[in-house]
């Protein structure tokens, strides 16, 4: 699994090899690991950025960074601030209580203008509602807290990943599938195949699935849909697929790209009943190819996706690859 980037001399690619000016902001829940945020703002400064923080990143209303009227605003200050990257402190829950306040006009313009918004988990509720409001295209990728400000060296993929934002010289993510047996038929679990040309979206399934049904799921047919979640047992996972099935966005896509599904827990009561079971029912259900295996949820090693972007997916054998070259 790595991150694909261009191998040139920085001046003759005319993208931004220098510092980078990084808004941070808490958009959903509240910041409690203070040491932890303070080791990832000293880390990116470290790497020779310019670090602005909002003036409610560590403020905190129940379980939440402030109200609601102060996360929005935190959302709108990070769109007005031109910084190059908009990251978010952590995830948790609260953005999509406050999806219908967001000025979404105003975000698009600082997409247009440069600033990248990354993030992840609860994230996904903004970036779905962004893709679908407006079409423009932000970042599934580390938060600071969780990423950056962990104890110990960051993950150097990650890290890598994070660079090629930065520098603007990702070009896509490969990675090796997991090892499955043969189907009834001889044929191997997922067949070779190449996509070309396919809107790439999704992110954290529980909050994916909590957006069917309203204004703020965006209608993306033909795409590239990636799933990951944290703490969800096998059979909620299913659950939850089996919504988004029900709703027919399933078989809208050209393809289905299961990410991590960490921190669960099976019981006696399962008899066998696991993640593979889920993600072999998932291929009765629909005809787009079930991948696995790709390096992005709740876990260390995640490689950051274009969401809206248009990307293209090729298979052979285990090794998998999503591709978009420049997006800037």
């Amino acid at each position: 699994m790595n991150a694909l980037s261009l191998d040139h001399h920085p001046s003759a690619c005319g993208h931004h090899h220098g510092p980078q000016h990084i808004y941070i902001y808490s958009p959903s829940g509240a910041v409690r690991d203070k040491a932890a945020f303070k080791r990832g703002v000293a880390r990116l400064q470290a790497m020779g950025h310019e670090v602005e923080i909002d003036a409610d990143a560590l403020a905190s209303h129940t379980r939440f960074a402030g109200d609601d009227a102060t996360r929005l605003a935190a959302i709108h200050r990070a769109a007005a601030s031109g910084a190059d990257v908009a990251l978010i402190s952590r995830g948790g829950y609260g953005l999509s209580r406050i999806l219908p306040g967001i000025r979404y006009k105003a975000v698009a313009k600082a997409v247009a203008g440069g600033t990248r918004f990354v993030g992840l988990s609860d994230f996904t509720a903004f970036q779905t509602a962004l893709l679908a409001q407006t079409g423009a295209t932000t970042w599934a990728g580390p938060a600071l807290v969780g990423d950056l400000g962990c104890e110990g060296e960051p993950d150097d993929i990650m890290l890598a990943c994070l660079d090629d934002l930065f520098t603007g010289h990702g070009e896509g993510a490969g990675w090796r599938m997991n090892a499955e047996k043969p189907g009834a038929d001889s044929q191997p679990a997922v067949r070779d195949i190449y996509v070309k040309n396919a809107t790439l979206w999704g992110g954290n399934l529980a909050v994916l699935a909590s957006l069917v049904g309203t204004p703020y799921l965006p209608d993306v047919r033909g795409g590239i849909l990636f799933l990951e979640d944290v703490n969800e047992h096998p059979y909620r996972i299913e659950r939850m697929l089996t919504q988004l099935l029900h709703a027919g966005v399933l078989a809208r896509q050209k393809a289905v790209v299961l990410g991590q599904f960490s921190d669960y827990t099976l019981t006696p009561h399962d008899k066998g009943f696991k993640l593979q079971s889920v993600v072999a029912w998932l291929r009765t259900q629909i005809k787009a190819p079930v991948l696995t295996n790709l390096p992005f949820g709740h876990v260390a090693t995640k490689v950051l996706l274009p969401v809206g972007a248009p990307v293209s997916l090729s298979v052979e054998g285990r090794d998998a690859l999503i591709y978009w070259g420049h997006t800037h």
